[in-house]
């Protein structure tokens, strides 16, 4: 079993199944938006940064050809993006829960080289101040969701570096799964 699991982290799969989560991640947050009307804060905006990120990072390396460098720069790339997503759904948990110190602004700031709400306003522009997230389920607030997803895929992500990297030459004998 051990043997599969680490089969799958140093497989392609892993990096699809990341890039798929990620763009499930970003059409519930346009459901939410679009379909629901609960439009995005600026907190919101950033973890949609984050996850685009990570999107970006798991998808080329589906794409691209097994390199240990390169993989290592991708692991690490996707557990700064969850790290990312960490920090910014944790302050925005606090600021809905009134334990917060800091609010949000209508605008990201970015400088015009990286104009992201300018550039694809549909997904990046600011349209509400900071206060509370939408319920997704069984009472969990969005902040809160993202808060249990970032923690729980942490550890995932870092076990992948460990397979990629450190274990490799463990694993190196085995066949990986689809390469």
């Amino acid at each position: 079993m051990v043997d599969t699991l680490f089969k799958l982290l140093g497989s392609r799969l892993y990096w699809l199944g990341f890039a798929l989560l990620g763009l499930a991640l970003e059409a519930v947050a346009l459901y939410y938006q679009y379909a629901l009307g609960d439009e995005p804060c600026q907190v919101c905006i950033h973890v949609r940064i984050w996850i685009a990120a990570w999107i970006l990072v798991a998808a080329a390396m589906y794409l691209l050809p097994r390199n240990l460098l390169l993989e290592t720069a991708a692991h690490l790339l996707t557990i700064a993006c969850i790290g990312g997503l960490w920090e910014r759904s944790w302050f925005l948990y606090q600021l809905e829960n009134g334990r917060g110190e800091g609010s949000c602004e209508f605008f990201l700031g970015f400088p015009d080289w990286f104009a992201l709400d300018r550039w694809f306003p549909y997904l990046f522009e600011v349209r509400n101040l900071c206060s509370y997230t939408p319920e997704v389920i069984f009472g969990i607030s969005m902040a809160e969701s993202l808060l249990l997803l970032a923690t729980a895929l942490l550890p995932v992500a870092l076990l992948g570096l460990y397979t990629n990297t450190l274990g490799r030459s463990r694993w190196a004998n085995t066949t990986t799964i689809t390469d």
